[in-house]
C-alpha cells in the first residue's frame, strides 16, 4: 500500500511540476518512452526467462531437484534440529533450499511457505530462532544459476550474460554465511536475556 503512495506522488509531482515549468509536454513524452522501454525490456526478458524455466522443469522432471533436496537434508538436520523431528517439515525445507540453489525462486516460494507454516505451528505466535533461520536461509540462498540476472543482462545486450557466476557464488556464499552468523549471534542474546 505504501509503495501505491510513493508512486501516485511521483507522478503527481512529475506533472505538477512539469506543468509549473511550463514543461508538461515533455514529461508526458518521457512517461510515454519509459513505458515503451520497459515493454521492450519485458519482452527480451520473457525469452530467457521461459528457457531457464524450461531447463529447471526439466531438472524437476528428471530428479535432480528432489536429489539436492535429499543431499541437504544431513545439513539441514544439523542447522534446524526442532524441525528435522518432522520429516515432512525438514522435506518441505530441503525443498525450499535446493529450489532456491537452483535459481527456482517461484517455485521456493510456496515451499518456503509451506515449511514456515508447519514450523510456526507450535511457536505461540512469537517466530521461534529456527523460524527466523528459514527466512535467513531464503533471503540470503545461494544461488548456482542466477537466471534472472543474466536474463536482464542478455536483455541489456550484454554477450557474455553468465560471466558474473564466480562473483555471484561468492557474495551468496558470504551473504547465507553472514545471515548464520548473525542469526546464530541474536538467538544466542535473546537466550542470554530471558
Amino acid at each position: 500500500m505504501a509503495m501505491t503512495w510513493v508512486w501516485c506522488g511521483m507522478v503527481l509531482l512529475s506533472l505538477v511540476f512539469g506543468a509549473a515549468t511550463g514543461r508538461l509536454e515533455e514529461v508526458s513524452a518521457a512517461a510515454l518512452d519509459g513505458a515503451q522501454t520497459a515493454i521492450q525490456l519485458s519482452v527480451s526478458m520473457a525469452g530467457v526467462l521461459c528457457l531457464w524455466s524450461g531447463v529447471m522443469e526439466v531438472m524437476n522432471v528428471c530428479g535432480l531437484s528432489a536429489g539436492l533436496a535429499r543431499a541437504f537434508r544431513p545439513l539441514l538436520r544439523r542447522l534446524l534440529p526442532e524441525a528435522a523431528k518432522d520429516d515432512e517439515t525438514l522435506a518441505a525445507v530441503s525443498a525450499n533450499v535446493s529450489a532456491n540453489l537452483l535459481g527456482l525462486g517461484n517455485a521456493a516460494t510456496p515451499l518456503g511457505i509451506r515449511a514456515a507454516c508447519r514450523m510456526a505451528r507450535n511457536c505461540g505466535g512469537v517466530a521461534s530462532d529456527e523460524l527466523c533461520l528459514l527466512v535467513v536461509l531464503n533471503t540470503a540462498s545461494i544461488q548456482l544459476i542466477p537466471a534472472t540476472i543474466a536474463s536482464v543482462r542478455s536483455a541489456a545486450g550484454c554477450r557474455t550474460p553468465f560471466d558474473i557466476l564466480p562473483a555471484v557464488w561468492l557474495a551468496s556464499v558470504l551473504s547465507v554465511a553472514a545471515g548464520l552468523l548473525m542469526a546464530r549471534l541474536l538467538a544466542a542474546a535473546g537466550r542470554w536475556r530471558r
